[in-house]
């Protein structure tokens, strides 16, 4: 289905359920994980994260790691994601159990998250606007 979603995203717009399964790479090409999904934050009408896979073997013991959206650019080229921040500071990522998923309600969470990867939270941002 992958090419169905490029056709869409060439007018810079997709599905969620497509980005599912998207590689995501750090600017070297370096794979890091694969997103899994994106979280909405139905009250501010934006997407709050999207949750990354990384690490683990076939699935087994991975844990998730959420990621401003901001954060992650698009790379037509090799239909994937991008995402400039050392290796490092994913690996010390506050990450969560695939089972046991944080909510947007957890603004203490999602400040810190955001903290984490250098981005001001999004609600704080449309009270600047």
């Amino acid at each position: 289905m992958r090419g169905a979603a490029t056709e869409v995203r060439a007018q810079n717009i997709i599905r969620g359920k497509d980005i599912a399964d998207y590689q995501v790479r750090n600017p070297q090409g370096e794979d890091l994980g694969t997103i899994k999904d994106v979280v909405l934050d139905t009250s501010e009408g934006c997407i709050a994260y999207a949750a990354l896979s990384f690490g683990g073997f076939m699935g087994l013991g991975d844990k998730l790691f959420a990621i401003p959206w901001e954060a992650l650019r698009y790379n037509a080229a090799d239909d994937s994601f991008v995402l400039d921040v050392p290796k490092e500071r994913l690996e010390n990522a506050p990450g969560f159990d695939k089972d046991n998923w944080p909510t947007t309600a957890e603004r203490e969470w999602l400040t810190g998250l955001y903290s984490h990867y250098g981005y001001t939270p999004y609600w704080e941002r449309r009270m600047e606007r």
